[in-house]
């Protein structure tokens, strides 16, 4: 990656409190950019966010589903660079609460592209969406960027829906010669990280039980995910922010972003692998068969469309992934936050190195 690219260039990061946004802040920090973040609200305590917010250049708290208001902000920034992540990205919520998930996954998209609409000012922007936007079979060769979108619970739908709005904005507005904007979208699914403490999500709710002495309750310990590190999409979706800035031809193109082939283990692997970290660590399964909200048992994604034409591929092992990740929250419990903040960065260098020697 080109430190110049986004060197003194107004990025606005959507979601840029949540775990995967505040990753992508820090590191667009780390690589000399002008951060602006866009918001609901700090929607954990702790917050991986809470850590380095004092980097961001300016921020609003803002309803991603309040049309005004976010076109008023963006209109604001004049950002060079967008990167929209701000979601409602629980799917045990989107039970709970599935008009706001959609509202907010797919109206809230609307929302972002109709304001570059307007406003049309030059603008790269990579919609991040997720794996779960496809039809999932359960087929083990991985999704290909052209498989059928679907859907079986809101969330998923929601970000199928989140998929067909910004073909259409694209289509119909953007790839016109008189736009100035360009747009391409980034799908990834199962990161895992230091300084996620969002709800129902297997490492986190391992590092609350662990850090309070408690034994971890995993609810689907068979299940199959291939395992990534957060900063493998984010370098991922920096990468196609430099080449979407580059080259015109991809407008309009999507990429899949995860882990390679032998990166498949189950979730009761990852939780040993993570357990590591923490000495006296245990976790027990507490799995319902007769849950009846659906979750996937295997969804992974083919990523050589990103090899090809961006010269990307993921570079962490699965232990360094687990090591990276138990390492973070050993820092931040048993060390301090500045120890913790200091690692983010630590870890945001150590992978750009591994990036140049590995791809």
């Amino acid at each position: 990656m080109k430190a110049n690219v986004f060197k003194d260039k107004k990025v606005l990061v959507t979601g840029h409190t949540g775990f995967k946004g505040s990753w992508l802040a820090a590191w667009l920090y780390e690589l000399g950019a002008d951060v602006y973040g866009l918001s609901l609200d700090v929607p954990t305590n702790p917050s991986h966010y809470s850590l380095f917010n004092q980097q961001v250049l300016n921020e609003e708290f803002i309803d991603i589903s309040d049309q005004e208001k976010v076109k008023g902000f963006i209109d604001d920034v004049e950002p060079d660079f967008l990167f929209h992540l701000a979601a409602q990205p629980i799917v045990l919520d989107s039970y709970e609460n599935p008009l706001n998930t959609f509202l907010t996954n797919s109206i809230g998209t609307a929302n972002v592209l109709d304001a570059l609409r307007v406003i049309n000012k030059k603008c790269v922007a990579v919609m991040i969406t997720s794996d779960k936007c496809y039809d999932n079979q359960e087929l083990t060769r991985g999704y290909l960027e052209e498989d059928r979108l679907g859907g079986k619970d809101p969330y998923s739908g929601s970000k199928g829906a989140a998929e067909l709005i910004i073909k259409s904005y694209t289509e119909s507005f953007f790839k016109k010669e008189e736009s100035n904007v360009r747009v391409a979208v980034g799908r990834a699914g199962n990161v895992i990280g230091g300084g996620d403490w969002a709800p129902h999500r297997i490492i986190p709710d391992c590092i609350r039980a662990w850090s309070e002495d408690r034994v971890s309750e995993i609810r689907n310990p068979f299940s199959t995910r291939p395992w990534q590190h957060v900063l493998e999409p984010l370098g991922g979706y920096l990468r196609l922010a430099e080449y979407l800035n580059n080259d015109k031809s991809l407008n309009g193109q999507t990429f899949n972003f995860g882990p390679s082939g032998d990166s498949d283990f189950t979730v009761g692997e990852l939780v040993e692998a993570i357990s590591k970290a923490w000495e006296g660590s245990s976790w027990s399964d507490v799995g319902n068969k007769n849950d009846a909200h659906y979750e996937a048992g295997l969804l992974k994604l083919n990523c050589e469309k990103a090899k090809k034409e961006l010269s990307w591929k993921s570079v962490l092992t699965f232990e360094e992934t687990a090591l990276w990740t138990g390492d973070w929250y050993y820092k931040y419990y048993k060390k301090s936050k500045d120890e913790a903040l200091d690692f983010t960065s630590k870890q945001i260098l150590e992978y750009m190195k591994l990036t140049s020697t590995r791809l």
